[in-house]
This record gives C-alpha cells, sequence and structure tokens, in this order.
C-alpha cells in the first residue's frame, strides 16, 4: 500500500527514496523511472493539487487537460482522496477532455464521459459548466464547427496550464495517430487498428470499437503550459523508446512533444525498458558493474554477436562497450565460465528441490522432500497455460500440490459458448441446476444486446463454465479435486473489464487459505502485460498478504516464484528457476490446455497476438529454450521460466 506524500513537483523528488533513474544525453524529453506505478500517481496528483491552490491563491481559474485509459486512474483516485480527506477544491477548475470515440452516446460505459464522471467528477466539487467532454454524439454536419468551438473555448480561458497524457501503442497522444500534423487542432480521426485492437477487451471484441474518434490536436496540446504524460508496462517500452531518443517524425506523433519546454515523461520500468540507459547502460556510460547489470550484459552480448557464451572473446566485450567490465572482473573466459555456471544452475527437473541432493547450486531447497505446494492462477486457465509442465512435475514427484483460482474467470466466456453449454444442459432435461433456471437464461442470453453487463444468473453459468474446464485439466493432471480451491474474489465480480478496488474482503479469502495450506512454495502470475489488469490486482493482492502474515511461523519457510502468462516471458538474465519440458510433456501440457474449450476457439481477450494460448504458451517455451540454448546450454524442446520473490 503507498502512503501519502507531501511533494509539490517531480523536481522535489528525492531520485534515490523515490526509485527514480535521472535522464541521460541520449534522451531529448525529460523523464523518470519508478519503481511503483502507484507512487507515480501520487505525485502526479499532488503536482496537479498544488497548481490548483496556487490559482486559488491568486483567485484565478486552473485550467486542466485531462486523459483517459488505465494509467491516469491512480491519478484521478489521489485527487479524489484529496478532496474528500485533505479539503482540496476544485471549483475553479476548468477541464477539457482530450477526446471520445465517434459516434458514441454519453451514456455508454465505454464513452470517455462516462469513465471520467465515474473515476473523477462524480466525487469532486467541480462546477458542472466547467467540464469540456468531446461530444460523441454531433451530428456530422455540425462537426466541423463543433472542433472549431472547442479549441475557440480551450483559448478563451487562456490555454490549459496543465495537460495530462499516455502514449499509445502507435505513438499516439489522445487519438492523434500517425501520420497527424505538430499543428493540428480539434477533430474527427479515423483510428489505427493497433489502437482499435488495444481497445477491443473494453468493448468485447474489436468489431464492437468505433472506427472514428474526435481529439484534441497536437498543436492544441503543445501549447498547454506544462505537460505530463504516463507510460506503464512492457508494451509501452519500443514506442517510449522511439518518442524520447528518437527523431521528430510524424509516424510517432509524441515524438513532437521533444518540442516542449515543460514536459515530463512518467514511466514505469517495464516502460522505461527499452532505454538505452536501462537497457544496455554501458553504451551510455561508465556503469557500476554489480550482478544484475554484469548477467544482463553478458547475455546481451552472447546474443548480440551471435556466439554460445562460451565462445566469447576479450575482442567481444572490448568491441562492444564492455571493456571496463573485463577490466573490473578479469578475463573473457573468467566471465564466461562463472556466466555459463550460472544459467546451468538455474535447470533444475526437480521444481520441489531434488531429495537426498546437493542443493548448493539449485533453485529449490531438497528439504523438506515432500512440499506442500500452492499455484495461485488468477484466471481458471492461467496455471496450465503458465506452467502447466511445472504443474505435471510437482504432482509426479510427490508434492501436496493445491490449485487456487482466484477468480471466476466469467467475463472471458463469450454469448455463444454460455448458450452452447446452457442448451446441453436443458437436452439433459435439467430444468434447474442450483439456483439457475436454465430457460430463463437462454432467454436473457438470446435477446441480449451488445455491450450490456451479464446478470447474475449468467456470470454464474460462466463461471460454472470455467470451473468444469477447470477441473478437468487438474484430474488430467492427476491432482485430486479436494485440493482445488474456487476463491471467486469479490474484486473481480462486476460483470464488466472494469473491476472494483480489491478490499478486506479479497485479501482475507487468501489470507485464509494461505495459513489453512501453510505452502512452502508458492507460484503466482508475475505478468503485469494481462490486458485487462487482473494478474496486477491479484498480485497486488497476494503481497498485501503476505506483508500481513510474513511474520508467522510457516512463512519463514516458504518461497514465493513467479511465473508469467501468455502474453510475455522474464528475460534470460533475470530467470532463476528454468523447468525444461521434454516432448511428451509438452503435449500432456498442451491436452491440459485443451479442457478450457471455452477460450481454446473463441478468446475473448487475447489483445493484438491472434495465436490461441495454447500456440502463445508452446512458442514461448520453445523459444526461452532456443535462447538457452544459443546460450550454448542443453536443447530442450521447452522451458517454463520462474523468478523468486523476496519478501
Amino acid at each position: 500500500m503507498i502512503t501519502k506524500v507531501e511533494l509539490k513537483s517531480f523536481k522535489d523528488i528525492s531520485y534515490k527514496e523515490a526509485g527514480i533513474y535521472e535522464n541521460t544525453k541520449f534522451e531529448k524529453i525529460h523523464n523518470v523511472i519508478f519503481k511503483n506505478s502507484d507512487y507515480a500517481s501520487i505525485v502526479i496528483a499532488q503536482e496537479i493539487a498544488t497548481l490548483i491552490k496556487e490559482k486559488q491563491v491568486k483567485q484565478n481559474y486552473c485550467v486542466l487537460g485531462l486523459a483517459t485509459g488505465s494509467s491516469p486512474i491512480k491519478v484521478y483516485e489521489e485527487l479524489v482522496r484529496l478532496h474528500k480527506e485533505e479539503n482540496l477544491s476544485f471549483a475553479n477548475v476548468i477541464v477539457f477532455n482530450l477526446d471520445e470515440y465517434y459516434p458514441m452516446e454519453r451514456t455508454n460505459v465505454q464513452s470517455y464521459h462516462y469513465f471520467m464522471y465515474e473515476h473523477l467528477f462524480n466525487h469532486i466539487d467541480i462546477l458542472p459548466e466547467n467540464i469540456h467532454i468531446p461530444d460523441g454524439m454531433v451530428s456530422q454536419k455540425d462537426l466541423h464547427q463543433y472542433c472549431i468551438d472547442y479549441e475557440l473555448k480551450i483559448n478563451a480561458v487562456g490555454g490549459l496550464d496543465f495537460q495530462l497524457l499516455g502514449i499509445g501503442r502507435t505513438g499516439h497522444i489522445g487519438f492523434n495517430e500517425p501520420g497527424s500534423h505538430p499543428n493540428s487542432g480539434t477533430r474527427i480521426i479515423t483510428l489505427n487498428h493497433v489502437t482499435r485492437s488495444d481497445a477491443a477487451e473494453a468493448f468485447f471484441g474489436i468489431a464492437n470499437v468505433p472506427k472514428r474518434a474526435i481529439t484534441m490536436g497536437i498543436g492544441t496540446i503543445k501549447k498547454a503550459k506544462r505537460i505530463v504524460i504516463m507510460a506503464l508496462g512492457h508494451k509501452k517500452a519500443p514506442v517510449v523508446k522511439e518518442a524520447v531518443e528518437g527523431a521528430i517524425k510524424s509516424d510517432i506523433p509524441a515524438s513532437y512533444l521533444q518540442e516542449h519546454k515543460n514536459i515530463t515523461f512518467v514511466l514505469d520500468q517495464e516502460a522505461a525498458g527499452e532505454l538505452t540507459r536501462i537497457k544496455t547502460p554501458w553504451l551510455v556510460e561508465s556503469c557500476i558493474w554489480d550482478e544484475k547489470i554484469k548477467n544482463k550484459s553478458i547475455v546481451w552480448l552472447s546474443q548480440k554477436v551471435q556466439k554460445p557464451i562460451l565462445k566469447l572473446t576479450d575482442k567481444d566485450y572490448n568491441d562492444n562497450g564492455m571493456s571496463g567490465l573485463l577490466a573490473e572482473k578479469g578475463s573473457a573466459y573468467d566471465l564466461n565460465i562463472s556466466m555459463f555456471n550460472k544459467l546451468q544452475s538455474t535447470i533444475t527437473g526437480w521444481p520441489g528441490g531434488k531429495p537426498n541432493a546437493d542443493d548448493t547450486n539449485r533453485p529449490e531447497r531438497n528439504i523438506p522432500h515432500k512440499k506442500r505446494v500452492l499455484i495461485l492462477s488468477p484466471h481458471p486457465d492461467d496455471d496450465v497455460i503458465s506452467m502447466g509442465g511445472t504443474f505435471l512435475r510437482l504432482i509426479e514427484q510427490k508434492h501436496e500440490v493445491h490449485v487456487a483460482y482466484q477468480t471466476s474467470g466469467n467475463i472471458a466466456v463469450s454469448d455463444e459458448e454460455a448458450i452452447k453449454y446452457a442448451e446441453v444442459v436443458k437436452s439433459m432435461l435439467l430444468e434447474n441446476v442450483g439456483s439457475i433456471n436454465i430457460d430463463v437464461i437462454l432467454a436473457e442470453l438470446k435477446k441480449k444486446k451488445e455491450n450490456t453487463i451479464d446478470s447474475i444468473e449468467i456470470r454464474t453459468l460462466k463461471g460454472l463454465i470455467r470451473r468444469v474446464e477447470s477441473l478437468g485439466a487438474t484430474r488430467f493432471l492427476g491432482l485430486p479435486d479436494t485440493h482445488v480451491n474456487f476463491l471467486d474474489l469479490p474484486f473481480y465480480e462486476t460483470g464488466t473489464v472494469k473491476k472494483k478496488p480489491y478490499d478486506k474482503n479479497d485479501i482475507a479469502i487468501l489470507t485464509k487459505l494461505i495459513r489453512d495450506i501453510k505452502p512452502h512454495q508458492i507460484y503466482a502470475a508475475g505478468d503485469l502485460a494481462d490486458p485487462h489488469g487482473t494478474h496486477k490486482v491479484c498480485l497486488d493482492i497476494l503481497f498485501k498478504v503476505i506483508e500481513d502474515i510474513k511474520k508467522e511461523e510457516f512463512m519463514k519457510d516458504c518461497w514465493i516464484w513467479l511465473y508469467r502468462g501468455a502474453w510475455q516471458e522474464w528475460d534470460i538474465h533475470d530467470i532463476e528457476m528454468a523447468v525444461p519440458l521434454s516432448p511428451d510433456e509438452v503435449l500432456k501440457k498442451r491436452k491440459a490446455i485443451f479442457f478450457h474449450q471455452s477460450q481454446k476457439d473463441n478468446v475473448m481477450f487475447q489483445g493484438d497476438d491472434t495465436r490461441e494460448f495454447w500456440v502463445r504458451a508452446e512458442e514461448r517455451n520453445k523459444d526461452t529454450a532456443k535462447k538457452y540454448h544459443q546460450l550454448g546450454l542443453t536443447d530442450y524442446a521447452g522451458i517454463e521460466a520462474f523468478k523468486r520473490y523476496y519478501f
């Protein structure tokens, strides 16, 4: 949990304490990198609050340009807290929102009008007449003049004092897609396919995403007196590098912000991952060759020159900016041997520890030989998709394995799948299943309109579908039903992509399970790239539980292993346990995934990757194995990777 901070701006931050790194000569936009994105959001909110107060003292309006999307949500939460707990008034604030889908009803839950009222305006004392959000239902014939008038309204109040932005994977700011002119004003624009794909999960499929939007122009944005642009998550890393380090070009609209004199790019570590000073700091200036940087650089060098680690030479190190490492740590031979042994020691066929074996250089302890293992799966298929082979090994090696599905996963079941299962039940002459009336559900599903929220009855049915599929997979792997837990954490149960903040009820459910099992190992999803955020919330709940109970006696023997899901894998230098898969285990993992039939052929939330989850998982495991082999290690059919979380 993040405590409130007393900061006026980014210039007041202690870089060391806040976990922020200063920028370097390669970067053309001032940026700060936070270890904790929640903290970053609080700092932004504090800067906005300070500006509002300064304007109040002068009896002036504070004109804010605001953005939507997942990135600024925590900023708005903190502004609401400041209003409710510290009496921050918004009576002198005028707001202009960046954009809106077109056409789009204000009452539609996907509209940015709905978003802003839900997250901010309904909870503060801003005057209704001071709220300006593009109208997604203005008539086509009036649209041109409407956009001109929007610009005139901004100019009439003296322009924007502060503009909050996000950045899309196309480099768009607002909805200014590639090709936008640097002097453009408010206008209608056609959305890029990538932008629509990124929005698809909120609209239950890309076909439902509007193709056009009204957006404030780049020229309008650039006139703001102060700009803060947020980017969070690994998917934003490539475009952040382009915007911050690349040339100014229309292909990356955010790059035009290099010309602004008062801008800060706010990043988390994953979004900053491709910046030169983060990815390859040894190419920027002299660096401190700690263990992490050393390991990262040697893996990078091996991949760059396309040589196994043991074949790297002094010349390879010197020619690629790593002469300082040689001078400090010794010859290429010594470095190569040390790194090769480190990578080799991560590989184990015994994820629960090998009995009666020296565990000095193994990822896991050998004692106790039989461990209590808890596998946490945010959705009902993450366990087999992400670590199905390891799951199988743990069972076969006689550990006491438990799995807990943290959410029902009901929102990921399509209406078509629900109808199919409901009709199967009805055909078996089962008119009622528990409290569910199949006839009522079928009638409701068949007349249901697009983008409407499922009733509790439909969500219950869809949740049951995910349960039955999960039990099929765990039975196939050999796990007793008594060791399968369905937590149905309350934060998830909204019927929409947007979830509630987790609270004491979610924490209590997971706390009880962990206390009951007293595990020696917990496997949890460390994949923060999940398109609709469930993985991050589930991980945050786990971290809060650990913080609360870490001093209890059984937790002294508990190790936490983080896996990643269908969207990405750990970097090789970060992997601390690599579990190799044989061809037979790859096939068994595939079959376990196939039990999740509702997710196989009609994936609702797959991002812009059109491959089915089982294909992604298999190819990711093969790619990890290939990378290990190219570094000079044994060639396996696949590898599942884990990183330990230390508490």
